[in-house]
């Protein structure tokens, strides 16, 4: 016979025996009622009705104050995402302004030689400044970690450069900047790292 045969059997012994114990206490009880006077049984009778309904007065109790700390954590993680939602709104429609500021700071590399081109780079510049302010009133920050320690949680290395006259894992270059909204990555900034 296994173990688990046993243990089966033990528990099945001690079911029968405690089934059986728990009769003979009520066949005790019924035998010493008998025996009181109508008084004395009633008495018995009422004591026995107010412990079940303690029972269950405590059995209410408990799940009252289950049900009372499931709607307060209801409550806590309804106004965290609606706070989240708040705060991150407008992600997806800063993602896609994001290609309109690499845009102007790509063209702003272009060099201007004549009059009309040193206007439109002005124009440019001008644009650039009130997107990047107008993105920075909602919670949209420009990341752009040039001599940072790079973190692989808010900067993706686009490529390792041995490089002498930087510490190791030191930020050389940035190919394109990174964003965060309200503390969150959006966008990682990439980069150039020394080796």
């Amino acid at each position: 016979m296994s173990e688990a045969d046993k243990k089966a059997a033990e528990e099945q012994v001690q079911k029968v025996v405690d089934e059986a114990l728990e009769e003979a206490v009520e066949a005790a009880e019924d035998d010493n009622l008998a025996d009181l006077s109508d008084e004395e049984r009633k008495i018995v009778e009422l004591e026995k009705a107010l412990e079940d309904a303690e029972a269950k007065a405590a059995e209410n109790m408990d799940l009252a104050l289950r049900t009372k700390a499931e709607a307060e954590n209801i409550r806590r993680r309804s106004e965290n995402e609606v706070s989240n939602a708040r705060k991150y709104a407008i992600e997806k429609f800063a993602e896609e302004l994001l290609a309109v500021v690499d845009s102007l700071e790509q063209g702003l590399q272009a060099k201007a030689e004549h009059e009309e081109s040193k206007a439109m780079k002005e124009g440019m510049e001008l644009t650039l400044k009130m997107t990047l302010s107008t993105l920075k009133k909602f919670g949209v920050e420009q990341l752009n970690p040039v001599e940072e320690v790079f973190d692989p949680q808010l900067h993706e290395a686009m490529t390792m450069v041995p490089s002498p006259d930087h510490e190791k894992n030191t930020i050389i270059d940035v190919f394109q900047k990174g964003y965060s909204l309200n503390g969150r990555i959006i966008r990682p900034a990439r980069v150039v790292v020394a080796q």
